[in-house]
């Protein structure tokens, strides 16, 4: 059975699975901040940057299994699949939501 994610998780997950930065950057706010194991990146030129590097270039694909819904936001877990030492690796995503954009996704493995 799918999971239902709220969509601009969806979309974000969506177009990861393509490897498309466009893609992955649309659901994101203007001021988003994007935690990586505890390393912060704010706004779209900085995400953008980690995105490329991290998912695109390592052919990163997440494969979300797992969500639910806190008070604070939406937890997506799963593996992620890809060109890069000690793959898969399962990742939590913490994501904050502010109306139809992402706010806040915060990663760890």
């Amino acid at each position: 059975m799918p999971l239902e994610l709220p969509f601009p998780i969806a979309d974000f997950v969506g177009a990861n699975a393509r490897l498309d930065l466009d893609g992955m950057m649309k659901p994101f706010g203007a001021n988003a901040v994007f935690l990586d194991n505890g390393k912060r990146f704010e706004g779209h030129n900085e995400i953008r940057a980690l995105l490329k590097e991290t998912v695109v270039d390592l052919k990163a694909i997440f494969t979300p299994d797992a969500v639910r819904h806190e008070a604070d936001g939406v937890v997506v877990e799963g593996p992620v699949e890809g060109e890069f030492p000690g793959s898969p690796i399962r990742f939590t995503y913490r994501i904050e939501l502010d109306g139809d954009a992402i706010k806040t996704m915060d990663v760890s493995a």
